[in-house]
């Protein structure tokens, strides 16, 4: 092997490594980065929670968790196609929750439901009627192409987005929303996740 060879071959193993070693302390930089974020979304969710008298949430509040009080608006349910617990497919079902005071319609993740194909779920066989107490977390609502799909009379989501999400609805929507808490005294589906 020439000497010239050598030398490139040499000046490419360098680079290389430069690189590797660049991507480690990038990966170290974000597993710091993730941690204080962790922390900060543990240190909200062990706070006291919040009791939403009528008040409409807000990005103040992520990760917080929060009792609110009203009733779900079932003929505005979403479903969320695609999801999986436990290895089984499903969808999840996210019902606006009206407060009694209050203008604004938070959506409340209320859990999984199986379905076989991850998209069919009947969720009128898991309606909460009447006045009902939320003990949840506060998440970021997304706005990134949440488009639905209709497949016979079902609608489905693939996500929760916001934007298109406030134009199906009758009234506005909280910039976030949340996701319900598993409880005893709640019905065995949908499961709180």
């Amino acid at each position: 092997m020439a000497i010239r060879s050598r030398s490139i071959l040499v000046a490419g193993f360098l680079l290389v490594a430069a690189i590797c070693a660049r991507l480690g302390i990038w990966q170290v930089t974000r597993l710091r980065e993730r941690r204080a974020a962790n922390a900060l979304a543990l240190a909200a969710r062990t706070a006291p929670a919040i009791r939403l008298n009528g008040h409409s949430l807000d990005s103040r509040s992520l990760n917080r968790r929060v009792l609110a009080r009203g009733r779900y608006d079932h003929d505005h349910d979403i479903i969320l196609r695609g999801r999986g617990y436990g290895g089984v497919p499903g969808i999840e079902i996210v019902s606006p929750l009206l407060q009694p005071n209050g203008d604004t319609a938070i959506l409340v993740n209320r859990g999984f439901l199986p379905a076989p194909d991850a998209v069919t779920a009947d969720p009128s066989t898991v309606r909460e009627l009447g006045s009902v107490q939320v003990n949840g977390i506060v998440l970021a609502l997304d706005s990134s192409g949440g488009a639905p799909l209709q497949r016979g009379e079902t609608t489905t989501w693939a996500r929760l987005d916001r934007t298109t999400i406030s134009k199906a609805l009758p009234y506005p929507i909280a910039p976030v929303y949340i996701r319900q808490v598993p409880d005893s005294a709640l019905p065995a589906f949908p499961r709180r996740l």
